[in-house]
């Protein structure tokens, strides 16, 4: 199927520009400028959209995410997860990792085999592109909607379990460096393949600087679950201000961030080191009521998801189309300048930069069409058009 993307603005370099693509087997095998002599609208398609009036931009990528619809990562089979797949493309998102809370291991390996499951069936929506393992490695004063039986210190045999059988498609971990065993996991979690995020930690300065020195390159759900900044001791979160490596996880709710430290985040991190998620549960597209994250209980409440009886916030009903929009309200980013947060900047993180991300020659045909107020219109996973539903 050979299809060609007409009268448009496409993103490319942090701009937007009048051009045609062209996608064939799944890949962008052309760009080109309208301007140009033998226009690529010359040439012979399958299919011919017309994208006048709309901005056509790189598929979202949510690096974390506990689920929606009615759906909990930690309980769904692979037919579930497809049903998430289908709501997220139409909310703009074109790839993303399912984030398994902290669970037994004979829970966190059922959600393995079911992923892997996943991949069997037909896809009609968002891609899953991997696995996120919130936990177990974590601190149980910050571990927040973590279930504290199942809290362990670092253990590379788990973890390498727990790899192998995900057939290598575990792509990000969360730890808490001052857990016993953790830094050492760091560098033999980066050699199975996998990116560490620090997180849901009562770290020091100095241990999360350390982590960072080790490798970890990212901050989960910064300013949430972690030990704040002092002026007397920075802490994790000094930290994952201070160091430029390090990509900073933002829940761009308005309940987990005020729009000021949404701004705070931004100027210290910098555009190129920014990720938007949603760290959405079930809720997610569903009225106010009552729902699960994990071994939880969770109450909707205007909006709001809390673990039930409690305070503790429980991840969000946020889609990354909103998530795009309050980013730009929250910090008075342009669209330009905003959408790397949803787009390549995780792909890089994820050492994905190569496959998606960027809408380039030879890059998967992943797209999403934005109208004039940034609402999502159509979106494509791998050259086809994608069939969302809720």
């Amino acid at each position: 199927m050979r299809i060609r993307i007409e009268d448009g603005l496409v993103y490319q370099k942090h701009r937007f520009v009048q051009e045609t693509i062209v996608v064939e087997d799944g890949r962008i095998v052309r760009t080109k400028d309208a301007s140009e002599e033998n226009p690529a609208e010359e040439e012979p398609a399958d299919q011919v959209f017309c994208a006048r009036g709309l901005r056509a931009v790189p598929g979202f990528f949510d690096i974390h995410t506990h689920g929606a619809v009615g759906v909990d990562v930690n309980a769904a089979s692979a037919e579930d997860m497809e049903r998430i797949c289908r709501h997220f493309a139409a909310h703009g998102t074109t790839g993303w990792l399912a984030s398994v809370l902290t669970d037994s291991r004979e829970r966190t390996l059922e959600c393995i085999r079911e992923y892997r499951r996943w991949k069997t069936l037909k896809h009609g929506g968002a891609r899953l592109e991997g696995l996120h393992l919130e936990g177990p490695f974590l601190s149980p004063d910050y571990r927040g909607a973590m279930p504290e039986a199942f809290l362990q210190k670092g253990d590379p045999a788990l973890l390498r379990e727990y790899q192998e059988a995900a057939d290598g498609d575990i792509r990000y971990l969360t730890v808490a460096p001052e857990v016993e065993g953790v830094l050492e996991l760091i560098a033999q979690a980066r050699r199975m393949g996998i990116q560490v995020a620090v997180g849901h930690s009562g770290a020091d300065y100095a241990a999360a600087r350390e982590a960072f020195l080790r490798g970890a390159r990212g901050a989960t759900h910064t300013g949430n679950a972690m030990r704040l900044w002092h002026q007397r001791e920075p802490a994790v979160f000094g930290a994952v201000l201070e160091e430029p490596s390090v990509y900073a996880e933002m829940i761009c709710d308005g309940r987990h961030l005020h729009p000021g430290t949404v701004r705070l985040i931004v100027k210290n991190k910098g555009l190129n080191r920014i990720v938007a998620v949603t760290d959405s549960i079930m809720a997610a597209g569903l009225p106010d009521g009552h729902y699960r994250l994990g071994v939880n209980d969770v109450t909707l409440e205007q909006g709001d998801a809390m673990l039930t009886g409690t305070s503790v916030r429980a991840g969000s009903i946020l889609s990354m189309e909103e998530a795009l929009q309050n980013l730009m309200a929250f910090t008075g980013l342009t669209l330009e300048e905003a959408l790397p947060a949803l787009t390549e900047n995780p792909a890089c993180l994820m050492g994905f930069e190569g496959e998606i991300g960027f809408l380039e020659k030879g890059m998967r045909a992943n797209l999403t069409f934005l109208d004039g107020k940034n609402r999502v219109v159509r979106t494509m996973v791998d050259g086809k058009w994608a069939e969302g539903a809720n």
